[in-house]
């Protein structure tokens, strides 16, 4: 298969933060035999090495020219995805309440998307793809075949997110960190995080992993 046919196989999922879309991702890649990519990990990984090489994230300009100077080393590993930034592997730095509160700021630079984008489409070279994110169906793949986009109430991201932090964090901590988090996604000019038109919304709400799994494997199966 050609790497245009792959772009068009493309799984997108989309979604705010703590809406599941990680975790349904990696189970339908799996079951599907596709790579796994976790888009907003680069994201995650080019404001962990912000943070770390003391980049003022209020100056666009120096985040940028950071980011368009990065040399990234791929590779897949246990069907995912893995990532180097310039040598250096972030780990689980990208999953700390700094980055957490930061990776908007990054993000919402529209030459730091471009760079992004550029690589998670190289990425259709590693084979079939699913790829989660807040712009894989509108942006990334706009033609991608399968397009999801997952949701949940406030309350049920909050719970989530802070039943995963490696962090001692309260719940109102994390909910407003969310709330910022979305405001700024939904409002950024460049790819701001929204429904494509042709995606299948699942809210997963008070559902099981295994149910919402389901029925993004029913649809692309069918």
């Amino acid at each position: 298969m050609n790497t245009g046919e792959q772009t068009l196989r493309v799984v997108a999922i989309d979604g705010p933060a703590a809406s599941g879309k990680s975790t349904v991702a990696r189970r339908v890649a799996k079951a599907l035999n596709r790579v796994y990519v976790d888009s907003g990990a680069l994201y995650r990984g080019v404001t962990w090495l912000a943070l770390r090489r003391g980049v003022d994230l209020n100056d666009g300009n120096a985040v940028v020219a950071m980011a368009e100077s990065l040399k990234p080393a791929f590779a897949v590993t246990e069907g995912a995805v893995r990532f180097t930034l310039d040598g250096e592997d972030p780990g689980d730095g990208i999953r700390t309440q700094v980055v957490n509160d930061s990776v908007s700021r990054v993000a919402a630079q529209p030459r730091v998307r471009a760079r992004v984008t550029a690589w998670l489409r190289e990425m259709s070279a590693y084979g079939e793809l699913v790829m989660e994110g807040r712009d894989i169906g509108t942006a990334v793949f706009p033609d991608a075949r399968w397009k999801f986009y997952l949701d949940a109430s406030p309350e049920e991201r909050a719970r989530r997110r802070l039943a995963e932090s490696r962090e001692p964090l309260d719940a109102e901590t994390v909910s407003r960190s969310i709330q910022r988090r979305d405001a700024v996604d939904s409002g950024r000019k460049a790819a701001p995080l929204r429904v494509a038109e042709d995606a299948v919304v699942v809210d997963t709400t008070g559902r099981s992993i295994d149910q919402v799994v389901e029925q993004v494997l029913a649809a692309v199966r069918a």
